[in-house]
């Protein structure tokens, strides 16, 4: 199966659609096998889903053959329920991604066992802490280096969820949680999103008295 390094290079977030291109142009280049097709085949249907086509996505992800490949059925898994939790139906997403969750440890998995888990916290706000948490505690034990860099993003999504609640204090040692994880294992973007986090932390705790 493709290393996760691998699609990393060929997402752009900000520009899914550059990233469609991409992963189309990759699904015609004979270096990769059927199997590694099919998951790049889902990361089209995330790419395609991210631009408001759901249907289309939807219609892809129904066509990618996730019984040989266990690893291409997570990823199955967690695109279905990104798509139903960006289109509206979150409740409907959750078992998609516990499924996901479950799996993707089972296997192994550990970065598609984390992405599930946080993606839980998206979409099941009644228990998003819990979720977030699970998610960090996976993160934390990874063997996989590109797993553990999920440490920055992970620390500050929970932080702006505190900072939401109110709770302006545990917010701030989550940031700089993200600051310390983003400095090890992380990305310069993450390392400024985590300082700008706690200074905009800083600020409202100071004028909240």
């Amino acid at each position: 199966m493709l290393d996760q390094a691998t699609l990393d290079r060929l997402w752009n977030f900000e520009d899914p659609k550059l990233s469609e291109q991409r992963f189309r142009d990759a699904l015609d280049d004979p270096a990769y096998n059927t199997d590694e097709k099919a998951e790049l085949a889902t990361q089209l249907g995330r790419a395609i889903g991210l631009q408001g086509r759901y249907e289309e996505a939807d219609a892809l992800l129904d066509s990618i053959d996730g019984e040989e490949e266990p690893t291409v059925g997570v990823r199955i898994l967690l695109e279905r329920g990104r798509l139903l939790n960006s289109s509206g139906h979150a409740a409907m997403a959750v078992p998609l991604f516990e499924q996901a969750a479950e799996l993707g440890d089972h296997l192994g998995e550990e970065f598609l066992a984390v992405d599930a888990l946080q993606m839980l916290a998206v979409a099941d706000s009644a228990h998003a802490e819990s979720w977030a948490r699970s998610a960090l505690e996976y993160a934390s034990t990874a063997h996989d280096p590109h797993t553990r860099r999920w440490m920055a993003g992970l620390h500050n999504n929970l932080g702006w969820m505190l900072h939401a609640a109110g709770r302006f204090t545990q917010a701030l040692v989550e940031f700089q949680l993200a600051e310390q994880w983003a400095e090890q294992a992380g990305t310069p973007s993450q390392q400024q999103d985590a300082r700008e986090a706690i200074l905009a932390c800083e600020l409202d705790m100071t004028a909240a008295g």
